[in-house]
């Protein structure tokens, strides 16, 4: 399967242990919110239907990466330099 690339790479600092994930693909991010994500809101749910909606080419990966994006930081995620969310 080839992997969708999204954009610059972005490094988030995981709530959990402050270790930082590198996200480059959307297959990625894909992963993290269906199976690492640490919590079950509207934010998530949204960024899963972008990003399914971009794999099936419906809508640009750009939505689907600010919809992750919304949602790392409702689930506590911090960007690792602030640049990652320009």
């Amino acid at each position: 399967m080839m992997e969708i690339q999204w954009g610059k790479p972005m490094a988030l600092i995981t709530p959990q242990d402050g270790s930082i994930e590198h996200f480059s693909t959307i297959e990625k991010a894909r992963y993290w919110l269906r199976r690492k994500w640490p919590t079950d809101d509207s934010n998530r749910d949204a960024a899963l239907a972008q990003i399914d909606a971009a794999m099936e080419c419906m809508t640009p990966v750009e939505e689907a990466r600010h919809a992750f994006l919304v949602a790392a930081l409702s689930a506590g995620y911090r960007a690792e330099h602030q640049r990652e969310f320009a």
